[in-house]
């Protein structure tokens, strides 16, 4: 990282370096070489990667340029380092390396800089841009590379990217992960996600809810789903900062279970129930989902944390899962999925510094496995376009508030929190991920259900009929 507080999306900080983008007492780079501007040095460099036609301003540490004078984003690259990270590391972890370093800054529209993505040769099939390159293809970039000066050994991840040990998706292991991303700051978390503070994907009603509405209404739909009831024992799991928990005992009037692996989360989820005047109604844990043993429960509601629990674990969750509810009692499984198969890319930037050892599913297995669990699954709803919302809205909170953000967390964790949202509501928005709540039942011994008839009466859009389930009491 430069030693400077790095720029926000309005452009430089007082204090920042400039373009030579050096470390205390690091050389500067090298200038260019031949009298030749960077912009011309690199041009092969770049259309290897970006094509010939940048639709941004790129901008080299000896102010050269390449592409539109006035475009919608610029990308200024402050050190020969960042391109060397790039030569590594040819797919997203390279450049994303170097900007949450600062050797790369972007300044105006963060969509429109992410598009470079779409302007690379292919996909992997994770999604994830890459670079296709022929014989001659690498002969250019490689030349570019030696007479500019990029050459050199291969500089070190920033600090922030995670290095976890043991065994995959172990206790200790995921509550390390946990704890990577949600241990960082409540109040840069209470800054990005708003007033409800609720980390998944809300559901807008109406194009123009806000995003605290749209919450409140993700809320709503959940506790329906459920058919929660006064009395209603509902376990949720993965709790966040307990809003889900909090919204089902005031408005639904159940009694719930708020479980959490995140130290920090725990902790506030806890204060903000006593303050809430809802502690004889909520229960806040500090535990693994593995550990529950106080069944059985009414309902279990899963939002946000599915994405952690791994496909060698995916058995043993909904297992366990199915084991603590009565029966009729409903699991509302809210998670991340993609159009192929199971996995996440370790090498991505998104495994390496937002959600290490995440993993995501295809939604048909996920149905599969629910049932190989003993699960009738009853309803599946995609939410992927309310998603792309809900990060947008997301990435306006951060750059509004970027001064506090960089405060509350240091420039980097901004800059790796804008890049992931930014790039992952673009994912959405073009069908490359998607998210999906499945709900399930775990149906009586005569395969009694307790589901009502129609899809409107479970969503509380038309009266249960005479004599049909109402949902739990």
């Amino acid at each position: 990282m430069t030693t400077s507080d790095m720029a926000g999306p309005g452009g430089r900080r007082d204090g920042e370096a400039g373009p030579g983008g050096r470390r205390d007492g690091e050389a500067g780079p090298e200038g260019p070489r031949d009298g030749k501007p960077m912009a011309n040095l690199l041009e092969p460099m770049v259309t290897a990667f970006v094509g010939p036609n940048p639709p941004v301003t790129i901008r080299f540490w000896d102010g050269s340029t390449l592409g539109p004078d006035r475009a919608q984003a610029t990308l200024t690259i402050r050190s020969p380092r960042a391109l060397r990270r790039i030569l590594y590391a040819p797919r997203e972890l390279g450049a994303g390396r170097a900007y949450v370093a600062g050797e790369l800054d972007l300044e105006g529209d963060v969509y429109a800089a992410l598009a470079l993505r779409d302007s690379m040769a292919s996909r992997d099939r994770e999604g994830e841009a890459k670079v296709g390159l022929g014989r001659r293809g690498w002969l250019d970039l490689l030349r570019a590379a030696r007479r500019s000066g990029v050459f050199g050994p291969p500089p070190a991840a920033p600090p922030e990217e995670a290095r976890l040990r043991g065994r995959l998706h172990s206790k200790a292991r995921d509550a390390a992960a946990i704890s990577h991303h949600y241990d960082v700051s409540n109040d840069f978390y209470r800054l990005v996600l708003g007033e409800t503070m609720t980390y998944s994907c809300a559901h807008f009603e109406t194009p123009g809810a806000s995003l605290d509405d749209a919450q409140r209404s993700k809320h709503d739909l959940v506790c329906q789903k459920l058919g929660l009831r006064p009395g209603a024992r509902v376990l949720d799991v993965g709790c966040g900062w307990g809003t889900l928990a909090m919204h089902a005992a005031r408005h639904y009037g159940a009694r719930a279970v708020a479980i959490t692996i995140s130290e920090r989360q725990a902790a506030l989820a806890a204060q903000r129930v006593t303050d809430a005047g809802l502690a004889s109604q909520v229960e806040v844990r500090q535990q693994d989902y593995r550990d529950v043993d106080d069944g059985p429960y009414d309902a279990i509601a899963s939002i946000g944390m599915f994405e952690h629990v791994g496909l060698s674990r995916l058995a043993e969750y909904l297992g366990d899962l199915f084991h603590l509810l009565r029966p009729e009692g409903r699991l509302l499984n809210h998670g991340i999925s993609r159009p192929g198969p199971s996995g996440l890319d370790r090498k991505s930037f998104i495994n390496r510094y937002v959600f290490p050892d995440g993993e995501l599913h295809e939604v048909g297995a996920v149905v599969t496995a629910a049932q190989a669990q003993h699960f009738e699954v009853r309803d599946v709803e995609s939410l992927r376009e309310h998603y792309a919302k809900t990060l947008r809205k997301w990435v306006a909170n951060l750059e509004s508030g970027w001064d506090r953000a960089v405060d509350l967390v240091g420039v980097s964790r901004a800059r790796i929190w804008r890049l992931y949202m930014a790039g992952s509501a673009m994912n959405f928005e073009a069908a490359r991920t998607s998210i999906h709540q499945v709900l399930a039942v775990k149906d009586g011994p005569q395969g009694e259900s307790g589901m009502p008839l129609t899809r409107a009466e479970l969503l509380g859009l038309a009266p249960a009929r005479a004599g049909a389930p109402a949902g739990m009491s």
